[in-house]
């Protein structure tokens, strides 16, 4: 399958949630520049309170890429990605899956609300996954997507 995943992630906690450390955290990206021929890969950016939201980078192969791609009649099937049964809001109804045809890309996003397990502090993350059916160029995701999937939720 010629299909790339960047998965784009960033944690924070009740500290970035307003103020100047919520424009700090507001202002990270939700795309990258892809390592030059890149093909079927995922391509993985986290991003950490903890760390100043510098983002931490690492490719992988595309065997765990968070959502379901198959390949059918020439497009690319992209089924919601994966949630966390511990993460809130509950999302009871999702999305349908988006096909792609060659050449085209996906953005999905979604985001969740966590509680501590020794605190019952609450932590947060957004998810992003971009997805190319398609070779790759170093700056694809920088421009605007065929398809967008806003699973954003409020938070509070």
């Amino acid at each position: 399958m010629d299909a790339v995943v960047q998965r784009v992630r960033t944690s924070w906690t009740k500290k970035s949630r307003g103020g100047s450390e919520a424009a700090h955290r507001n202002a990270a990206p939700t795309a990258f520049l892809l390592p030059p021929g890149l093909s079927s890969a995922l391509h993985e950016v986290a991003m950490r309170e903890f760390d100043s939201f510098e983002p931490r980078i690492q490719t992988r192969d595309l065997s765990a890429p968070g959502t379901i791609l198959r390949e059918a009649d020439g497009l690319l099937r992209v089924d919601p990605p994966e949630v966390s049964m511990f993460a809130m809001p509950r999302r009871n109804r999702r999305p349908p899956a988006v096909r792609l045809a060659p050449g085209q890309w996906l953005q999905w996003q979604i985001n969740y609300r966590f509680v501590g397990r020794c605190d019952g502090g609450w932590s947060y993350r957004l998810e992003t996954f971009n997805i190319l059916y398609g070779s790759a160029m170093p700056d694809v995701f920088l421009g605007v997507p065929a398809r967008h999937v806003d699973e954003r939720r409020s938070l509070r």
